[in-house]
């Protein structure tokens, strides 16, 4: 009886101890959060990619390192069908959130979704979350710090000619240019703004040119958008006088004589935002936008240069308008 009794404990103990190991006990709540991100370039691109990835790495610190938040990531994800083996590939080893960071990558997302309901997914810059339960979308009201980059640019252009290099005319590239034209002519509707397309993300070759062609002409202040933005503002340092406004990402490193000040896209507080709501049970079904008044978007202005205290101070006007809604930019 003794040695039966002996055996009902020690099933018992086993039953406790296999129960704290799986499904739901307290090992469980130890494992890390595993995030995944999918980009269409590099995580050091200075712009769109970086953004995002360094606002992951800055919440992984935060919750206290790898032990609590895992990150995977493909880079230079240019090809479509890549992007898209990335995404389900991600998802089919398990990974709570799969994010797909770039406006080409909807369709993508939208399909691989639908296979994994358990799997939270994101992406962006976009609004649609395809009425999907599990899929999150968000974008940036860049054409806020586009406004406020315009104003400065307007007043600190001599020859009041200014030059815009722009990727493809879609998603926040477009936005921000829309916001930095209007900020400009706010400032004075007489500046001539020339702007050029090169259809690419990531061509640098392209972007480089478009920037000459524009300091041919007369610019003397340069803007631009997505990751190819490195060769204009490598055309603008050549150049030597000609002023750089960035976005997406601070680019005073690239050109601390050039840049003047950059648009910051700051993901953490929308990243938090998915993550609480996975943790409550809520996997999608939402879109969130930076804006100035959220803090999502940020105006990081070039220690590096020196700033004149009237053109500041209009920018710092212009941004407090923006937040209260006195000044209105349209996208």
């Amino acid at each position: 009886m003794k040695v039966r009794s002996l055996l009902v404990v020690l099933l018992l103990i086993a039953m406790v101890v296999t129960g704290c190991t799986s499904g739901g006990g307290a090992t469980t709540s130890d494992k890390p959060l595993r995030v995944a991100v999918v980009m269409p370039s590099a995580t050091t691109d200075m712009a769109f990619s970086q953004s995002m990835f360094a606002a992951l790495k800055a919440i992984q610190a935060e919750m206290g390192g790898e032990a609590k938040m895992e990150i995977k990531y493909s880079e230079n994800m240019f090809k479509l069908p890549d992007a898209a083996a990335a995404l389900r590939d991600y998802a089919s080893q398990g990974f709570d959130i799969v994010i797909g960071h770039g406006s080409q990558y909807g369709t993508s997302v939208q399909e691989v979704a639908k296979d994994f309901p358990k799997v939270t997914f994101a992406w962006g810059t976009e609004v649609n979350t395809f009425g999907m339960a599990n899929v999150y979308a968000y974008t940036a009201a860049a054409e806020e710090g586009g406004y406020i980059n315009g104003v400065m640019a307007a007043m600190l252009s001599k020859s009041k000619v200014i030059g815009v290099t722009g990727p493809v005319e879609a998603g926040d590239a477009k936005t921000y240019v829309d916001g930095f034209t209007q900020g400009v002519a706010a400032v004075d509707p007489n500046i001539k703004l020339s702007k050029t397309w090169t259809g690419s993300f990531s061509d640098v070759a392209k972007m480089t040119e478009a920037a000459k062609t524009h300091i041919a002409a007369g610019a003397d202040v340069l803007t631009g958008s997505s990751q190819s933005v490195v060769g204009s503002i490598g055309a603008a340092k050549e150049a030597g006088s000609v002023l750089w406004f960035g976005t997406q990402q601070d680019q005073a490193t690239l050109a601390t004589q050039n840049v003047v000040a950059s648009q910051q896209y700051d993901w953490t507080g929308i990243l938090k935002q998915i993550i609480e709501n996975r943790k409550n049970g809520k996997l999608g079904g939402e879109a969130f936008t930076l804006q100035l008044k959220n803090g999502g978007l940020k105006i990081q202005y070039n220690s590096g240069y020196s700033l004149p205290a009237d053109v500041k101070a209009a920018a710092e006007k212009a941004i407090a308008g923006i937040k209260d809604g006195t000044i209105k930019v349209q996208p």
